[in-house]
């Protein structure tokens, strides 16, 4: 008797965590350098293939591929890109230097209060346009980050109890068309958006606010929105004022390329800042949000970890990536808002963690630190779930510096590595 065929194997459900099966509702982040900071809503359409099982095709609910507006969105995302919809707080009351989302044509964009009116209304600036908005609290809801399944802060951590109420619609009407370069590349879609969205990188706001006048002669710090250098900040003096907003700039640490003298360029206000005044730190702590000086500019980063002999790892958000570096090459992280500089608290910037943890679930090795040995091993519980951890000593660090980590992501991370 003949036997019968095996059955093709195909990937099992539970490989797809449950936020991102088909016909899930998520949010979105956004590639576009026009979208940075923000959220929208969508659905998971399917996975892209068992070759790539953390690609995922998503549909937008509010973004369309054509003007008028019928045909939904569709991009190919990676999973750190996805979360569940983030819940919302019935009745909260803010505070000067929360982080929070504000909700704005159509999506929540990340931002941080600077201003409180006690009147429901406050204004909160937008890093990557170093810009300022007036929001009313019911568009707004508190910063969170889907860190391992589940969020943090968490709702009990805020004594809120979450609802998903339906956000009101803002006043702003839809009239402009948008334009979004799709996710991977693809052909332009043009889509018709709430008027005032990002263009160019730049958010063109109701009620917002910039400044930033300089004489000549006045050292400043310079960013860089080019791909490659966000996040930066380069060490520069005002060499002429060519008229309104725009100034001639020569770097102190950026050459020409015969390297025959310091580099000058035109620069706008939106990408200038006085030099930071020095802060004094004695110990950074772990998730506190630095400037690290790396290649003659400064970085903006997070504390990973704590090493000893006054060495950190700093995680960059921008680039997924990690590097160790010494007490002296870091400076405590300030922003320069309405004309004084402003520094969060660490456990609001303790929020940036999920970061981390999405670093740690690339299947890749692009990060500069690698295991060299496990040291030890435990296994406790993690979401009522039993979980294996490995105490890792890092290549270059000494047993002292050795860390914690899941076994689950060190493999998925280090594919090669064997203990």
């Amino acid at each position: 008797m003949p036997r019968k065929p095996k059955p093709k194997c195909r990937p099992a459900a539970a490989d797809v965590p449950m936020h991102l099966k088909p016909g899930t509702q998520v949010e979105i982040r956004p590639d576009d350098p026009g979208y940075r900071g923000s959220w929208y809503a969508g659905t998971v359409i399917k996975r892209v293939s068992s070759k790539e099982p953390t690609k995922f095709v998503v549909q937008y609910s509010s973004l369309f591929e054509d003007e008028d507006g019928k045909k939904p969105l569709r991009e190919i995302c990676d999973a750190a890109k996805l979360r569940p919809p983030a819940p919302r707080e019935r009745k909260r009351k803010f505070r000067f230097s929360e982080k929070v989302d504000c909700f704005y044509n159509d999506g929540w964009w990340e931002g941080m209060i600077t201003e409180d009116f006690r009147n429901g209304r406050f204004m909160v600036y937008f890093r990557p346009t170093k810009e300022q908005i007036e929001f009313g609290e019911d568009e707004m809801r508190l910063h969170r980050e889907w860190v391992d399944g589940v969020w943090e802060p968490s709702e009990e951590e805020e004594k809120e109890v979450g609802c998903a109420t339906k956000v009101r619609k803002s006043n702003i009407g839809i009239t402009d068309k948008m334009k979004l370069a799709s996710y991977d590349g693809m052909t332009e879609k043009k889509l018709e958006h709430g008027k005032n969205l990002m263009s160019e990188g730049k958010l063109e706001t109701r009620n917002s606010r910039t400044w930033g006048k300089f004489g000549k002669g006045t050292r400043v710090e310079v960013s860089n929105d080019e791909d490659g250098f966000k996040g930066s900040w380069f060490a520069a003096t005002i060499v002429e004022v060519l008229g309104k907003d725009r100034y001639l700039i020569q770097y102190e640490s950026l050459r020409t390329e015969d390297d025959r003298e310091f580099l000058k360029e035109v620069a706008d206000a939106l990408h200038l800042r006085p030099y930071p005044p020095e802060t004094i730190v004695d110990h950074f702590k772990k998730f506190e949000e630095v400037d690290a000086l790396y290649n003659d500019g400064w970085w903006v980063g997070i504390i990973s970890h704590v090493l000893t002999n006054s060495r950190y790892i700093v995680y960059f958000q921008s680039t997924l990536e990690e590097l160790v570096f010494k007490h002296s090459e870091l400076r405590l992280h300030q922003d320069w808002i309405n004309g004084k500089w402003l520094v969060a608290s660490q456990k609001k910037w303790g929020d940036v963690l999920p970061g981390i943890q999405q670093l740690n679930a690339l299947p890749s090795e692009s990060s500069p630190f690698f295991p060299a040995a496990v040291l030890n091993r435990k296994v406790m519980k993690q979401q009522n779930k039993p979980t294996t951890m490995w105490l890792i000593q890092w290549e270059g660090c000494s047993a002292d510096e050795a860390t914690w980590e899941r076994r689950d992501e060190i493999l998925q991370r280090f594919p090669n590595f064997n203990p």
